[in-house]
């Protein structure tokens, strides 16, 4: 058929955005991408890399004409190598097709509602390109890649890289901390891939106690800079400035630590949702903001619930000090095909944010959603092992969790969900080790069958929801209990807060929720971010004693 390119868009928004400059809600399962550009005289005669932030949910890429690769998952990054494709004299065309099929219950969508209209706990669609989409010019030799592991015990940091050939003379690895030299290491590679250990000179950087004055913490978010440089026979070919913090998550003893020490985390579940952008934040400033309003209230870190961010988020996280729980969108139908699509985009989104301290736990599905029946389905039980050994494989820096809320399996923490409305039953339900086991939370069972209890750390990781919209006694939307008032919301909340805090087994919460979404409106702020009650309020009820 032939297209016709008869609308514009505003990147990286989604057309069923306000800021897209359409916003159309109707369902629209194919869309087409055209763009045309000009390659600046600076990237003439290098390697172009065209780079996708995120694409909801599949797509095919052409460039002027040619076939260039294909990428599916809504919720990663790729890219493209272009450079036979494009002309370096002439207007470029970049060409696009998108599909994303709402009624496809089997594909991760996270919250993305398959009905026209959002209802309850699930939001408009995203479809197409909604993070940010550009192009830059490397050398032939350059880093295609790098994992940056803390060894926090032996106060070094491990480099993983990758070359795009082979032919370096050198890749030298430079590190500072608040400008102050702390190692320089130059490795000679053997092929295309190597690693390198960094020492840390804690001599150099007079820090006699490594814990209160390197490591990397959501109240000290400290950071050391990277430079990486790739060398051939002639001299540099790359630069990279990059950064990681120095930060070890563990359990030891059924007790959840951060750098060897006890942790008590402080959460709020964030969709990251905007009114006027949905998944996609409407600047960078609105990234900051979130993070800022969630410490002004004394949380320590966010559950970032049933969307694989946006990088520069987790940037913000690292540098302002905010702990992150790492999810990808659930589907909702378990299928081979399902198990394969979980498989693929969840090992992208580990690669992806593998360098951000700030993510401290990975969680690969909520609530038992796409495996209904994992209670006693040893098909659904072995796909949710899986992904936790799948991540660990990759991944042995985080924590992971199996099945969020309930039915667990080999999960290193034991994660429940209790929307109880009253101080009175949290504190019944949280009071002893026995008495979370007996809980049935959501009417089903802690574990499935064939697994239980070996003492991971207890932490209650949705509840509250109370729901309360100022200058309305009208309420047609979704909260798990009601407020009528300010002092209202106020005093439920603090009520609930109370019971959690007076816990003897929980280890850390995660309060439902940041904002309010849509017809969702049970946050602490309301969607457009307005405050409900002072943030002093709110920070005061966190604050209490633990």
């Amino acid at each position: 058929d032939e297209k016709k390119f008869d609308r514009k868009i505003i990147v990286p928004f989604a057309f069923e955005t306000k800021l897209s400059g359409i916003g159309d809600k109707e369902f629209h399962k194919t869309v087409w991408y055209r763009k045309t550009f000009e390659l600046p005289e600076r990237m003439k005669e290098k390697r172009v890399i065209l780079h996708f932030g995120a694409v909801d949910y599949a797509c095919d890429l052409w460039i002027n004409g040619r076939y260039i690769r294909e990428h599916r998952g809504g919720q990663t990054s790729f890219e493209a190598d272009i450079t036979e494709a494009v002309m370096p004299d002439d207007d470029n065309v970049i060409e696009l097709k998108v599909f994303d099929d709402y009624e496809d219950m089997e594909m991760p969508r996270g919250k993305q509602f398959w009905e026209k209209e959002s209802r309850g706990i699930f939001y408009t669609r995203t479809t197409g390109i909604w993070q940010s989409v550009w192009i830059e010019a490397v050398e032939p030799l350059y880093l295609e890649s790098c994992y940056i592991t803390p060894e926090f015990d032996d106060k070094c940091v491990c480099f993983e890289y990758n070359l795009s050939k082979c032919k370096a003379s050198a890749v030298e690895f430079s590190i500072a901390f608040e400008g102050k030299f702390a190692a320089c290491v130059n490795a000679v590679p053997n092929g295309r891939k190597g690693m390198v250990k960094v020492q840390l000179d804690q001599t150099g950087l007079r820090s006699w106690n490594f814990e209160e004055e390197l490591a990397w913490t959501p109240e000290t978010p400290r950071l050391f800079d990277v430079e990486i440089r790739t060398y051939d026979e002639k001299g540099v070919t790359d630069l990279v400035r990059t950064y990681f913090g120095m930060r070890k998550v563990s359990v030891d003893n059924g007790r959840f630590m951060l750098n060897n020490r006890e942790y008590y985390q402080k959460l709020v579940l964030d969709q990251g949702y905007w009114e006027e952008s949905l998944l996609t934040a409407p600047t960078d400033e609105a990234f900051v903001k979130d993070i800022e309003l969630t410490k002004a209230m004394g949380f320590n870190g966010v559950r970032k619930h049933q969307k694989v961010e946006d990088p520069r988020y987790l940037y913000h996280a690292d540098r302002l000090g905010l702990l992150v729980w790492g999810e990808l969108g659930s589907a909702y139908l378990y299928s081979r095909e399902y198990a394969g699509r979980m498989y693929s985009e969840w090992i992208e989104a580990v690669e992806r944010d593998y360098n951000h301290p700030c993510i401290i736990v990975w969680t690969p599905l909520n609530e038992s959603w796409g495996v209904q029946e994992i209670k006693a389905d040893k098909y659904q039980q072995a796909h949710c092992n899986a992904l936790m050994c799948m991540i660990k494989s990759v991944d042995q820096s985080r924590i992971v969790i199996d099945n969020d809320g309930w039915e667990h399996t080999c999960g290193e923490l034991l994660t429940i969900h209790d929307y109880s409305d009253s101080g009175a039953a949290i504190r019944k339900h949280f009071e002893s080790v026995e008495s979370v086991l007996s809980l049935c939370p959501g009417r089903r069972s802690l574990f499935a069958d064939g697994w239980s209890y070996q003492g991971q750390p207890v932490m209650l990781t949705e509840f509250g929801g109370v729901r309360y919209v100022p200058g309305t006694e009208v309420k047609h939307s979704w909260g798990y209990c009601d407020a009528s008032n300010a002092e209202e919301f106020a005093d439920k909340y603090a009520e609930i807060m109370k019971a959690v805090h007076e816990s003897p087994v929980i280890q850390g919460y995660c309060y439902t929720q940041l904002t309010d979404v849509e017809a969702e409106e049970n946050g602490l702020l309301t969607y457009q971010r307005g405050l409900k009650i002072p943030l002093e309020k709110i920070r005061a009820i966190n604050d209490e004693d633990i």
